[in-house]
């Protein structure tokens, strides 16, 4: 039986010796994500998210990173995964974090083949609140996708990778992102603010409902061409409620789409596809979520790929790492 009041309650590393390294959960362009726990309590379990200094230079990272630092210590909330400690050493960056143990959202769909209309609209209530709070602080998360949305023990979302996230006050003109999610005005580098992410949410809402994105070409140019044209369309079982979120959040004019005024998340949760839904018992987490996953024990890798590990990362442990942010 798995103790998740322990999966929730997260004890703060001082330092990377408290720390042992254990699997691979994840591989990207700047690194990796590995479990780890602390050396004296083998039972406790992290995620460590290891990026290297020398790929953050040469693809101009750095300043996401610290974006990253920034925002995590200024966030938090009942979707947002906590950030706890980051270390550096010579060649890595590295950022320790709570373990959140169903997956991947991306996973899900999937593994579903596309989600059914009450679990969509669940997911999308969750993000809705984020987005909200997170806009509250004047924060825009640019972000958006499946691989972003991990579940956690008793089956609601959790926010990761903040490394996009920005404080916006006006507008800000970085070509930043996932291809599949980007807004018009991003691409056009019109100068772009909160109502982006609500863009990023009609993308979600979609993929959610039909299996993939909206907008796909395997060449970027011409995926571009058709976010820019809105060229895409919505299957006919797609649940109408839903299909006219999606247009409303799909609008190119940012001013014109929904959420994009000055009424912001108040016009998102009043649209008809959330009605009967109560957003007061989604941030309270009292709405039973659509699937909470099977744990088998707190160190269940069965929602997550398994990756061979590195012996460049492995080398972290044996050098050791100062801190590098005050949380």
């Amino acid at each position: 039986m798995v103790d998740m009041h322990r999966l929730e309650q997260c004890r703060v590393p001082r330092s990377l010796s408290d720390l042992e390294l254990l699997e691979t959960v994840g591989v990207g362009t700047f690194g990796r994500v590995r479990l780890c726990r602390f050396k004296d309590d083998p039972a406790s379990i992290l995620a460590i998210k290891m990026m290297k200094k020398s790929v953050l230079v040469r693809y101009r990272q750095v300043t996401h990173v610290k974006n990253e630092k920034a925002i995590s210590q200024l966030v938090s909330g009942p979707f947002i995964a906590e950030t706890l400690a980051g270390f550096q050493s010579e060649k890595w960056v590295c950022l320790v974090s709570e373990y959140v143990a169903g997956g991947e959202l991306f996973r899900r769909i999937r593994a579903e083949g596309r989600l059914t209309n009450p679990a969509a609209r669940f997911y999308a209530a969750e993000v809705a609140v984020t987005f909200e709070y997170l806009h509250s602080l004047q924060v825009v998360y640019r972000d958006l996708k499946p691989e972003n949305l991990l579940i956690d023990s008793s089956g609601h979302l959790k926010f990761v990778d903040f490394g996009f996230a920005k404080v916006v006050t006006d507008k800000t003109f970085t070509l930043c992102g996932t291809p599949e999610y980007l807004a018009p005005e991003v691409i056009e580098r019109k100068g772009h603010s909160k109502s982006v992410d609500w863009w990023t949410l009609g993308v979600l809402v979609y993929e959610m409902l039909v299996g993939h994105p909206p907008f796909e070409d395997p060449n970027p140019y011409h995926l571009y061409e058709k976010i820019i044209r809105g060229s895409y369309e919505i299957p006919s079982y797609v649940d109408s409620a839903a299909a006219d979120l999606i247009r409303d959040l799909l609008h190119p004019d940012s001013m014109k789409r929904l959420g994009g005024s000055q009424a912001e998340a108040g016009a998102v949760r009043n649209h008809a596809w959330f009605r009967g839904l109560d957003f007061e018992e989604i941030q309270q987490k009292t709405v039973p979520p659509p699937w909470r996953p099977s744990l088998s024990s707190e160190r269940d890798l069965s929602n997550y790929e398994k990756f061979p590990d590195s012996e460049e990362a492995s080398d972290l442990q044996c050098r050791g790492a100062d801190p590098f942010i005050d949380f």
